[in-house]
């Protein structure tokens, strides 16, 4: 942000009631963690994405799920002033050594394209039995404010792959990723299901006490 430039975002003061930012650009996501915090008892108008405020998305050069994370929230808060939030995550699977991991959301070498990294992974694994199939969706869940107070909460969800996409809910490998204890992929689950269970779900429900307390005046 250049010298004298003010915030993207706006504060209290402005708009009467505080609000976080998440860095998402995905509706989708949007919706899930806005129905995570509710659960937890935080206003869902109080979050706000950064596609919404037209934030542009940082390169996400870091090592882990955390360090991607911290990199988003820590851009949000520089650019917005606002309390941030953001999260990486990703599936892990065990033949192929936690990979894609961090590398989940350009598997198929572009960034963002669901049915084309699901294809790649999938014919990866073609040839992989059921025994050995077995994958987690990993999450790393961080709030940063303003004052540089940084906290981080992780979640997984154990699970299976299935040999073929089921489902139309969820988004990312959600088509193909059977939890332990179930028999329908994460996007065969409602929406409540999901969120019940999931990775982020975990991960946003330990971090919204954090979130509470950056909120309130």
């Amino acid at each position: 942000m250049t010298a004298g430039a003010e915030p993207v975002g706006t504060t209290t003061a402005s708009t009467g009631a505080a609000r976080v930012v998440l860095a998402t650009h995905n509706r989708h996501k949007l919706a899930e963690v806005r129905a995570i915090m509710a659960a937890a008892g935080l206003d869902p108008a109080a979050i706000v994405s950064a596609s919404d405020l037209g934030t542009p998305a940082p390169v996400e050069d870091g090592l882990t799920f955390a360090d991607n994370a911290l990199i988003k929230a820590r851009a949000l808060v520089a650019a917005t002033g606002l309390p941030a939030m953001a999260d990486d995550s990703g599936l892990a699977v065990d033949v192929l050594g936690g990979a894609p991991g961090i590398f989940s959301a350009r598997w198929c070498g572009r960034h963002g394209d669901d049915e084309a990294n699901l294809r790649l992974l999938l014919d990866q694994l073609a040839d992989v039995p059921d025994p050995h199939r077995g994958a987690r969706f990993c999450c790393a869940a961080v709030l940063v404010t303003p004052g540089g107070a940084e906290t981080v909460e992780h979640g997984t969800l154990e699970g299976t792959l299935t040999f073929a996409p089921h489902g139309e809910g969820g988004f990312g490998y959600d088509p193909i990723l059977v939890p332990v204890g179930e028999t329908r992929t994460c996007a065969q689950l409602t929406s409540e299901e999901k969120n019940a269970r999931s990775h982020r779900g975990q991960a946003f429900r330990a971090l919204a006490p954090s979130v509470v307390r950056a909120l309130t005046p």
